[in-house]
């Protein structure tokens, strides 16, 4: 099971903060959002982002322009349907995430990863949802996406060992630090974060 392909719904700043790791690996990206709007707005961040790295001189114009080049954007769910992994980056509401879901899996072939990028929805409970609990993960990249280096890899009490090892493979070649959590409130970071920054104040 190797991710070669990868499905990203909202071009929001944490969609579009992927879909910009994910082209600068070398992953082949399909961007999707509700409106073309949303898409384009997605896409400008995307790029103001880029040309920050060519004037830090980390990146260049061309490696900017083959980045773009493997971004490809859509406003429908069945653009998705050959990709290897689909992370979902929608706002942080369960009854959406569900929603969203659910089309995914109507479109996706039987061999695709599904994942979330939710900060505190239980993975089990997203991925029972889900006709292939086994290839449910919890992706949980950290805002901005570009610049922090750490990933959590959240597993469901159903998500399998193959899945996982997929997902940790392509977060390795992101260049990112991905931790292995189970799934539960909060996880591992957001457990540890909420309490210090209420015991600050």
């Amino acid at each position: 099971m190797t991710i070669t392909s990868i499905g990203i719904i909202g071009a929001g700043t944490m969609g579009n903060g992927i879909a910009q790791v994910a082209a600068s690996a070398g992953y082949d990206v399909v961007l999707l959002d509700v409106s073309d709007a949303a898409l384009e707005k997605g896409l400008a961040a995307l790029s103001n982002s880029l040309d920050r790295l060519i004037k830090k001189e980390v990146m260049n114009a061309e490696q900017k322009s083959q980045t773009l080049a493997r971004i490809k954007t859509t406003t429908h769910y069945a653009d998705l349907a050959q990709v290897s992994l689909v992370i979902e980056a929608a706002t942080e509401n369960q009854a959406i995430k569900e929603s969203i879901l659910q089309q995914v899996d109507q479109v996706v072939s039987n061999d695709t990863i599904i994942a979330s990028n939710t900060s505190s929805i239980s993975i089990t409970h997203l991925g029972s949802r889900n006709s292939r609990p086994e290839r449910f993960i919890g992706i949980h990249f950290f805002n901005p996406p570009p610049l922090m280096a750490l990933i959590e890899v959240i597993m469901g009490k159903q998500t399998s060992p193959e899945t996982l090892k997929a997902v940790l493979a392509m977060a390795t070649r992101m260049g990112k630090e991905p931790i292995t959590v189970q799934s539960s409130p909060g996880f591992v970071v957001n457990r540890i974060l909420l309490p210090m920054i209420n015991e600050a104040f």
